[in-house]
């Protein structure tokens, strides 16, 4: 056994807004410069929808991840030799058309062009050529379902649904669905780089680029399988998120995560077994990979863990941060988060807490509301389980019930109190009347339907606590990290220089 730390998020899809808040300021901190107009490091889709770059889902077509040849993994890409052999003429890749090709408006010409009958416009322009181009696609083209009828059929997360019925008017349904890279523990990525540029930091897990050494091969990009590598077509070299890992070193959590309007991101450490990533990503079944996933994480409030993660390396306040790691508790210890496709068998640390969504039919119980929610439980589990849908199914159990409890309780203890029912205490005097008056408490029903999942009162109000009123430092815990215990800093000096100063 090999323990080792990993950076990792998960995100709240029920109360993600779409304000693209997280965009804007990760665009603006990282993919400035001239060449990275069309990188979007965080972007938010809105789904169903093709995505960006367009159909990133389709491995039929791009070929990204791993995939099992008589019993072992291998890159959906090909092999050394089928990549050497393809390393010129790399057809497995999104074209600048599948992204969208940026542009600029010539805003000079409405001062300066001559007299004339018609009013001057000032029309788009390709920022790589300079030509007048039609503006046919964007990093947002589908949002809120822009013209989701037509690119919604082509949607693989439709797959076991009639696409056509469900986005027709009356049937339609939405949600958001932000994306970064997933800082994979099995990235294919990184073992796909012909020049090694791209690796994985031992101290944190977060996936980086090396641009001294990328040589714009760009088969980073076929290999990923969620698209989130891109080519600098200024510099040619290849740039991915980085996890914001200057204030993760600082104990500060990512931009996206800080700036995000909805609360909807929690910024974590997690430990895992790294000695059997292979054997848990390599198992024959893909609705599987999901509880192998969970399998590899370590718990570190036990001692035993602990003692074994500081003889591997793991700094203290590592294993401090990871016993109080909002990510163990939505993903490990109650099961709420899950990851986006698990079948690409690259184990992604970045989660998700799958939305729950109005009912198409009205007198509905709860154990038949899931099956008649808007948003299909099988689209989700095509999205987030590898199509399995016990996993979502217990997620959205579980959330339903937690609800039901804390407004039985809240509702109870107003009643107790002499206030109207609409009428919602404050957090500690809600904790101190339930507790004092037998009577504030919540009713048998939910309490029975809470014990159905699994969950006790005090684990419901902790759930609560966590997904609707966490406060920053419940939702980051970020340790400060040490660099001068992971690398020889001494061989590092001169070696992080500026893309454009890389002959």
């Amino acid at each position: 056994m090999k323990i080792k730390a990993q950076m990792a998020m998960v995100m709240n899809l029920d109360k993600c807004l779409a304000c693209h808040t997280c965009t804007i300021p990760c665009k603006n901190a990282w993919t400035t410069p001239a060449g990275s107009e069309y990188i979007w490091f965080n972007n938010v889709e809105t789904k169903p929808g093709i995505g960006y770059p367009r159909r990133w889902e389709d491995q039929d077509k791009w070929h990204g991840g791993w995939e099992l040849k008589h019993g072992h993994l291998k890159l959906r890409s090909g092999g050394k030799l089928r990549r050497f052999l393809s390393i010129f003429a790399n057809g497995e890749m999104p074209a600048i058309r599948d992204y969208y090709e940026p542009w600029n408006y010539n805003y000079k010409y409405l001062t300066d062009a001559p007299a004339q009958k018609n009013q001057p416009a000032a029309g788009p322009r390709s920022a790589i050529t300079g030509e007048p181009i039609k503006v046919d696609w964007g990093p947002n083209w589908e949002d809120d379902l822009a013209g989701a009828s037509v690119t919604g059929l082509e949607d693989v997360n439709f797959r076991g649904l009639q696409a056509r019925t469900y986005l027709q008017y009356k049937n339609v349904f939405m949600f958001h669905l932000p994306r970064i890279c997933e800082h994979c523990l099995h990235p294919a990525c990184v073992a796909s780089c012909p020049s090694g540029a791209l690796y994985k930091r031992d101290e944190d897990g977060i996936v980086l680029v090396d641009q001294s050494r990328c040589r714009s091969w760009r088969m980073c990009e076929s290999a990923c399988p969620y698209k989130k590598v891109y080519l600098n077509w200024k510099t040619h070299r290849s740039e991915k998120c980085i996890f914001c890992y200057p204030r993760i070193e600082a104990g500060e959590p990512t931009l996206c995560a800080q700036a995000c309007a909805g609360r909807i991101r929690y910024v974590g450490v997690m430990l895992y077994d790294a000695d059997r990533v292979r054997e848990m990503a390599g198992c024959a079944s893909e609705t599987d990979i999901y509880e192998n996933h969970l399998a590899l994480f370590m718990d570190p409030r036990d001692p035993a863990v602990a003692e074994q993660a500081a003889r591997d390396g793991i700094p203290r306040q590592f294993i401090d941060a990871a016993r109080r790691s909002p990510i163990l508790k939505l993903v490990r210890d109650w099961k709420l988060a899950l990851p986006l496709h698990p079948e690409f068998r690259t184990l992604p640390m970045v989660w998700y807490v799958p939305p729950l969504s109005p009912l198409v039919k009205s007198g509905i119980t709860n154990a038949e509301s899931l099956d008649n929610m808007r948003i299909p439980l099988k689209y989700l589990a095509n999205l987030l389980a590898a199509g399995d849908e016990k996993p979502v199914r217990r997620a959205l159990e579980r959330l339903l019930a937690m609800r039901a409890f804390i407004r039985s309780e809240r509702f109870a203890q107003n009643k107790a109190s002499g206030q109207s029912g609409d009428k919602l205490a404050g957090q500690d005097d809600f904790a101190a009347n339930t507790l004092a008056d037998p009577s504030a408490r919540a009713s048998e029903e939910s309490i029975k339907a809470l014990e159905a999942q699994g969950l006790d009162p005090e684990t419901a109000r902790a759930m609560y606590r966590m997904l609707a009123l966490a406060r920053l430092e419940d939702r980051f815990v970020v340790p400060s990290t040490r660099r001068e215990l992971a690398d020889n800093v001494d061989k590092l000096k001169g070696e992080a220089g500026f893309p454009e100063a890389i002959s």
